[in-house]
């Protein structure tokens, strides 16, 4: 598979600004031009990405997608297949990291070309699937994949991304985003720990009513030798008048 270093895109103006942003509050996982759905979507879980299309660009057949791959993610592997030429463009790190097995990383994969060999025509739905593992840390946000869709007159870029009190419908050309969600241990372990403070809460209310049963039955007590006593005086006072 061919690589090559990153060169700038035209991604239609100022439209690329933010295309490796986070869009937090982003339910939607799937653009309504570009569709997008994954394996899985929890954060720091390795997830396969399908971006799927069933049009062209006002009818002329697609002959590729060039798709934005957000900071943060610097490893891709795209699946290969019958009807693309696939190609990963990378870019070089500002900082360098290390990965988990300690190996030193310079650069990461900032798109990934999709190139048709038989275009696609409109009114036909294609796919581009590629995997990748979704950051740790983009929990509770959506990634957004800004992709240009290439035709063989013109092109769409789908590269809109939703700012704060805006979503998808309120775009003419959003990117393809992808919500993603707590892992499923976090979400256990914020269930145990409301678990955990309920039951406090209960073992903290039961020392208390075991200390009032006491006050209870001695009220019980002094409340019937009363009754005893109201009940002699009352017999002793019947006898007297006999």
């Amino acid at each position: 598979m061919p690589s090559r270093t990153k060169r700038p895109l035209i991604m239609g103006g100022a439209a690329l600004v933010g295309a490796v942003a986070l869009t937090l509050g982003g339910a939607l996982a799937a653009s309504a031009h570009v569709g997008l759905s994954g394996s899985s979507d929890e954060a720091g879980a390795s997830s396969l990405l399908t971006f799927s299309f069933s049009h062209g660009c006002d009818g002329s057949p697609t002959t590729g997608l060039t798709i934005q791959i957000p900071e943060g993610i610097n490893s891709v592997t795209p699946q290969i297949d019958a009807l693309w030429d696939v190609e990963k463009v990378t870019e070089q790190l500002q900082t360098p990291i290390q990965d988990a097995h300690g190996n030193e990383i310079t650069e990461r994969v900032a798109q990934v070309v999709y190139t048709a060999k038989t275009p696609f025509a409109d009114g036909y739905r294609g796919e581009a699937t590629l995997s990748l593992t979704l950051p740790e840390d983009a929990a509770g946000s959506s990634l957004a994949f800004p992709t240009i869709q290439s035709c063989e007159v013109g092109e769409n870029a789908w590269v809109q991304i939703a700012e704060e009190g805006q979503t998808h419908d309120d775009l003419d050309s959003p990117a393809p985003t992808f919500a993603v969600v707590a892992t499923s241990t976090e979400a256990d372990a914020g269930h145990d720990d409301s678990s955990s403070a309920a039951e406090d809460e209960e073992a903290a209310a039961a020392p208390a009513a075991a200390d009032q049963t006491p006050l209870v039955v001695t009220s019980l007590i002094v409340g019937a030798l009363g009754l005893i006593l109201a009940v002699v005086a009352l017999m002793i006072r019947e006898r007297k008048k006999a």
